[in-house]
């Protein structure tokens, strides 16, 4: 099984967006895990709407410090952390340089999210 972590400022929108596609993907063949350098301690409602009209329950996720994830990962991919992101063990790094979609309007938002999902996808299928 292969163990991906998503890393964001926040663990809010991006980073879960990122897992729940990991999940609808990667199916009982990945672990995927996010988690955020500063948490909110709240999934955006924006990213809960989101998510949902393709069918994906967000809610039953929790935003979560890196402080809470350990171990080592096939991947790592952060968004927009920067220097706030702490080294994490993995074979592979990524930094996807995705605006933060928490201001944007609906077309925006849901840009981001198709973005994040194509990403996801290719990811998936290099592992």
């Amino acid at each position: 099984m292969k163990r991906v972590l998503f890393v964001c400022v926040e663990n809010a929108n991006r980073s879960q967006m990122a897992e729940a596609f990991a999940h609808i993907h990667g199916g009982g063949a990945v672990e995927a895990l996010s988690a955020g350098s500063a948490p909110s301690g709240r999934i955006n409602p924006k990213a809960l709407r989101f998510m949902a009209e393709l069918g994906y329950d967000l809610a039953t996720h929790a935003s979560k410090s890196l402080d809470d994830i350990d171990g080592e990962f096939d991947a790592v991919i952060t968004m927009g952390c920067g220097d706030r992101c702490p080294w994490v063990p993995a074979k592979r790094r990524e930094d996807w340089n995705l605006p933060d979609p928490k201001e944007m309007d609906d077309a925006g938002y849901r840009a981001v999210r198709d973005e994040i999902a194509a990403r996801v996808k290719r990811l998936l299928a290099e592992l």
